[in-house]
């Protein structure tokens, strides 16, 4: 597939070439980014070709610059309040990562694209964390197993959390989250590109930012869901993708379905033994005897302190045992499950 014309103009040369290598080495960016320093070169290289989208610089928007025949424009503030009234604009000095998904949401919301995905390839394998027992380190160990997988395979975790707590800076930068990427399902020829504008990544580890108004995941489907993971499971280009799910969610044991392996963590006490009990036996009595099959019942060592920040997630009592976990569990038994 022919990629279209980004045309990058900024008189810093340094931010320029910045720019132009952070968005030639993002995944998928369907752009051909032709890069100037200079308004004068701008022209008279595009002038009468079909540029998709002119990003330039609010200081080198020239009246000559205006005049390119481009399908959008995004103009790079530099606070001189400069920019034609009516033209997008987004603040240059932020993070690259920010433009970047400026660029992509704006091209997506205008654009017609080719449909991209990964079919034909390796589906992602589905790893399910669900326990009936609470407080007992399921998303400790979910992030700590996404952090291990992740130093060799592209790995994508989910929250399913109602308050997960961490995702308020997030919500400061203005960032979409899960319902947004629910809200993409039926965008059919741009899914696998709006996925990117919403993913993140911490260290090594892909995610998707949890819901921030919790009670919302109560009203979507089961249906929704397993498309959802289904559709992202296919044309995301991840090779793993953790769901650290909870019981608030409509669908569970569908969910639950879709996973190639479930780590259930347990504990020994009487209390949690019973929940335990109450949950396979209602897995049973609605026949979903296959997430049994699939799962591996994972009783936790004695961990005497959880890391602070989840980019700590890959040291500690709980990233050795998470790593030898993967080592005997997911990478030397390839034929079972994963």
């Amino acid at each position: 597939m022919k990629k279209k014309i980004l045309a990058l103009c900024d008189c810093e040369k340094d931010y320029l070439q910045q720019m132009t290598d952070y968005l030639q080495k993002k995944e998928d960016f369907p752009f051909e980014i032709h890069a100037y320093s200079e308004a004068a070169g701008l022209v008279e290289y595009e002038e009468g070709k079909d540029v998709e989208m002119l990003v330039v610089a609010e200081s080198v928007y020239t009246y000559e610059v205006s005049r390119l025949s481009a399908n959008q424009v995004l103009i790079l503030g530099e606070n001189a309040d400069t920019v034609p009234v009516g033209l997008p604009q987004i603040d240059k000095y932020q993070q690259a990562e920010n433009i970047y998904r400026h660029i992509m949401n704006q091209f997506l919301e205008k654009s017609e694209i080719e449909k991209q995905s990964y079919c034909g390839t390796k589906t992602a394998k589905i790893i399910g964390l669900y326990s009936p027992v609470r407080r007992c380190l399921q998303t400790s160990f979910a992030l700590t197993l996404g952090q291990g997988l992740a130093r060799k395979k592209k790995t994508l975790y989910i929250s399913f959390e109602h308050y997960a707590g961490w995702n308020g800076l997030l919500r400061k930068e203005g960032g979409k989250d899960l319902t947004d990427l629910l809200g993409y399902l039926d965008d059919e020829e741009k899914f696998s590109y709006r996925i990117r504008t919403v993913e993140r990544k911490i260290g090594n580890l892909w995610y998707i930012p949890p819901v921030y108004a919790g009670q919302t995941l109560v009203y979507i489907t089961g249906k929704q869901w397993v498309n959802l993971i289904s559709k992202m499971a296919l044309e995301g280009g991840y090779e793993y993708i953790i769901l650290d799910l909870s019981e608030g969610l409509q669908g569970i044991f569908d969910i639950l379905r879709e996973c190639d392996r479930i780590y259930t963590i347990v504990c020994e006490d009487s209390p949690a033994r019973r929940k335990m009990e109450q949950y396979e036996h209602l897995l049973r009595m609605q026949e979903y005897e296959d997430v049994l099959e699939k799962t591996k019942k994972q009783k936790l060592p004695q961990i005497q302190e959880v890391p602070g920040q989840i980019e700590q997630f890959t040291r500690g009592e709980l990233a050795d045992f998470v790593n030898r976990l993967i080592k005997e569990d997911l990478e030397e038994n390839p034929d079972e499950g994963l």
